[in-house]
């Protein structure tokens, strides 16, 4: 039996590090690594984002040897023989190698994550974004009823409109709403709840000091808050005209937040479209999924 595990999961702008002893939680960190904003720059993954990944691995591999690698979103669109190569240079540095996940298969396992232990009887739609794609699963008595996918994420969104990293960005948060709307279409799903996950929602709320009340809808250690679609709406709103350097600095990541302010019109928007009254932001994601099959 493995006592210690770990589980790396690595997305289109944001690497996550998670390792577990007798199914706790004793290691975590989410590191900035610009795969996809490299990749379309230069065609191919970057080196200098591979050295990144690298020590990444080796602060995971001081605590435990057994580690496992996903590799997300972009890595699901190289080709096949660069990906080998990668996986070769892994082989002979780590003896590892990147596992890519599917979108769906992505998709399934953190909203498993999200709903596998929570007593709720309405429908809920679990919010999975990143980078480079975004999936909604629509849930209700742990029974998932619909789900749709996209192939867009944060990175497309800060691409087209670049401002939103800046200290105070001209743009508005309607043009950038429009301009979402557009790649969103139409939601044939309803939910009364919608959960963030697949990236640290918590981390934003914390930094950007928004307050939050106790999830009073069911009982979860990793869904302890939420907050309601009404306060949400002054919050985004407030952000277009607040100091992200302001919030930057209050961080130990402040790379992460040049998605931030995409990520959060993403959610305003697809909230809406669902008819969520209620957000509950938390840090689940994939792996969250996947401990179970790692754990022993």
């Amino acid at each position: 039996m493995f006592e210690k595990y770990g589980i790396i999961e690595i997305g289109s702008n944001n690497t996550k590090t998670h390792i577990y002893e007798n199914d706790k939680t004793i290691y975590e960190k989410t590191t900035t690594i610009e795969f996809k904003k490299n990749y379309k720059k230069n065609g191919s993954i970057c080196d200098t984002d591979l050295e990144k990944l690298f020590e990444e691995i080796n602060k995971a591999l001081e605590i435990t040897e057994n580690i496992h690698i996903y590799g997300c979103s972009i890595f699901r669109n190289i080709k096949k023989m660069e990906l080998e190569q990668i996986n070769n240079s892994l082989k002979d540095k780590f003896n590892l190698i990147i596992e890519v996940v599917s979108q769906e298969e992505e998709a399934i396992l953190t909203a498993k994550g999200c709903y596998q232990n929570i007593n709720y009887d309405k429908p809920i739609c679990i919010f999975i974004g990143g980078g480079g794609s975004i999936e909604l699963i629509f849930v209700k008595n742990q029974k998932i009823f619909g789900r749709k996918f996209y192939d867009f994420g944060v990175v497309d969104i800060t691409n087209t409109f670049p401002e939103l990293k800046e200290d105070i960005p001209k743009v508005t948060f309607d043009e950038v709403t429009k301009y979402v709307d557009s790649m969103l279409g139409d939601l044939e799903y309803q939910a009364s709840v919608i959960v963030l996950a697949g990236g640290d929602h918590l981390y934003w709320f914390h930094n950007a000091l928004y307050e939050m009340e106790e999830n009073t809808l069911y009982i979860s250690d990793r869904q302890k808050y939420m907050i309601k679609t009404e306060k949400v709406d002054v919050y985004d709103q407030d952000m277009m005209v607040t100091s992200l350097d302001a919030i930057r600095n209050r961080s130990d990541n402040k790379a992460w937040f040049d998605g931030a302010r995409a990520m959060r019109i993403i959610v305003n928007l697809i909230t809406h479209k669902v008819g969520a009254d209620i957000m509950i932001p938390t840090n689940i994601n994939m792996e969250d999924g996947l401990k179970n099959k790692w754990k022993n």
